[in-house]
């Protein structure tokens, strides 16, 4: 529910602040005083459409902050999620409005786009007008508020996983099919390429192996003589080890008499002997290397060319002929084996195509059914509205062909406003003021079900008084009772039966050189006095007095 909405500076609105509470909460107020402004404001904070001409003159800027109290596990959480938000309970919208015409969008003061800030506006709020039913618009939405007035949201998502069960089956066989058919028209080639890769056997990463090999040979060739010589200087007949390993023991004898001489030059001449025989070991070990059979470099030098003409020859670098083999097997194991795989894929998506189309047609008989209690439920509540002769309908038509994640259904709700009439969609047959109506009688009677935690109703009364209006009036309490509802009205009788009641209105300042709007809340005498001026007019009788009473204790009768 909305907790809290604070305005500052759009339009003739400097600062605002007003707290909600549960219930209905009505705002009353002379034309001109601001209550569509305020709305627009609301608007903003939801993520409706910026306008430069929001700002109040000589502002740069104007900002709306909504803050909202959610309940666990609500649609709006999700969209949270889906966008990195954290979700602690409490959700802050606001929108800063720049008098250039730019805007920027926050949530719990996070920085975010105006699409996300709308989603999640959606999903707290419906604003409701005689020209503003957008969720009656959508026959999609239709279907989702016949499903929540039934209660079958859990079978909608059942069906919607049967759905892409038969989507994924229906996708595999597919592939199948269409790769035994490129199977089919290249067997010959297959059979043959396949041979050929499995008996040349390529591997990954076996070309580039193979010449590092090749050239490491070739250029060995050329260096051992080399190394074969320098090996001989080091650990040969010309070696110096065997002379300074001599000297050291001649020194080491003559230490003990002068070890200050002799200790360094000892230290030295060992290190020279260990670098001598470590040389030792690498020119041994580079020989090894160097020395290679003959046969060796033939073999590998047929086995690049065999590689790269068979690279050549099916138009791919070497290193994928490994996969290309893969890939080649595999179709000709499809041609092989793809009869019985067909067979069973068959299988699978027929199975999956029997189980959504009974789920879709069980769902489908359940909306039918729930469609007349919709309409008997709806109907009932319009005589009151002053829509006796009208008539409420919901038209399920079922389509096999028309499949979807959501069944087989197209929902749409139709009126007939007057017997003998053509009976035809809501949105085209009703006028403003019944259209207004008849939004109400299904918001009443859906309740909780399928609706925004908070509902706004602007001036859905006009064109009607009297008992159409107590009748409204008495219907907004009671959807009050499940959901949060504003109403901006000019019916006393709607007035009357407000849990919190606001008065907008339009003060002068500065010695009348410029207007500001202001919310005021209203208590005992003064509402009782606001809704007399909304019987009588400028001028407030004891008359209008009287009947304000009346309708305020009626109201709590």
């Amino acid at each position: 529910m909305l907790a809290r909405l604070s305005i500052r500076d759009i339009v003739l609105i400097e600062r605002l602040d007003i707290d909600f509470a549960r219930g209905l909460a009505v705002l009353t107020g002379e034309t001109g005083a601001g209550k569509s402004i305020l709305l627009d404001a609301f608007a903003l904070a939801l993520g409706g459409r910026g306008d430069a001409g929001l700002v109040r003159h000589g502002a740069e800027q104007g900002q709306v902050t909504a803050v909202f109290d959610v309940p666990k596990r609500h649609p709006a959480a999700k969209i949270l999620s889906e966008n990195g938000l954290d979700d602690t309970g409490e959700m802050i919208l606001r929108r800063v409005q720049l008098a250039d015409g730019r805007t920027r969008a926050f949530l719990n003061d996070q920085a975010i786009s105006v699409q996300t800030l709308k989603a999640v506006g959606t999903a707290l709020v419906e604003i409701h007008g005689q020209h503003d039913e957008r969720a009656l618009v959508d026959a999609a939405t239709h279907r989702r508020l016949l499903d929540a007035f039934a209660g079958l949201e859990k079978d909608v998502t059942a069906l919607e996983a049967l759905w892409e069960a038969r989507r994924t089956a229906r996708t595999a066989l597919d592939d199948h099919r269409a790769g035994m058919e490129r199977a089919a028209r290249e067997a010959d080639f297959l059979r043959h390429a396949s041979d050929e890769l499995r008996k040349l056997k390529p591997q990954a990463g076996e070309e580039t192996s193979l010449a590092e090999r090749r050239t490491t040979m070739m250029q060995g060739e050329k260096i051992a003589s080399d190394l074969r010589e320098a090996l001989e200087v080091v650990g040969g007949h010309q070696s110096p080890v065997p002379g300074l390993a001599a000297a050291v023991r001649r020194l080491e004898r003559r230490a003990a008499n002068s070890p200050t001489l002799i200790e360094p030059a000892v230290k030295a001449i060992d290190v020279a002997i260990n670098a001598l025989e470590e040389a030792d070991q690498h020119l041994n070990a580079a020989l090894r290397a160097a020395d290679f059979d003959p046969a060796e470099l033939e073999r590998i030098e047929e086995r690049l060319f065999a590689l790269r003409a068979a690279a050549r020859k099916y138009s791919t670098p070497v290193d994928s002929l490994a996969a290309l083999a893969e890939r080649y097997a595999s179709d000709v194991a499809l041609i092989d084996a793809g009869a019985e795989r067909l067979k069973v894929l068959e299988k699978a998506a027929g199975e999956a195509d029997k189980a959504y189309d009974a789920a879709a047609v069980k769902l489908s008989a359940v909306r039918g059914k729930a469609s007349e209690k919709l309409n008997k439920a709806v109907n009932a509540e319009l005589a009151p509205l002053k829509l006796e002769r009208a008539k409420f309908m919901t038209q399920v038509d079922s389509d096999t062909a028309a499949a979807g994640p959501q069944g087989i259904d197209r929902v749409e709700f139709w009126v007939q406003t007057n017997p003998g009439t053509r009976p035809g969609p809501l949105m085209k047959v009703a006028s403003g003021g019944e259209l207004s109506r008849f939004l109400l009688a299904l918001k009443v009677v859906l309740s909780d079900r399928g609706s925004a935690p908070t509902l706004v109703f602007d001036e859905i009364d006009t064109g009607v008084g009297g008992a159409v209006a107590d009748a409204i009036g008495a219907r907004l309490a009671r959807l009050a009772g499940k959901v949060q509802v504003m109403a901006v009205t000019h019916a006393p009788q709607v007035a009357a039966r407000a849990d919190q009641h606001l008065l907008i209105s339009k003060d002068a300042l500065d010695k009348g050189k410029r207007v500001a709007t202001s919310v005021a809340t209203l208590k005992s005498d003064h509402r009782r006095e606001e809704i007399a001026r909304m019987l009588a007019g400028a001028e407030i009788t004891a008359e209008a007095r009287a009947a304000a009473d009346r309708l305020l204790k009626a109201a709590t009768a």
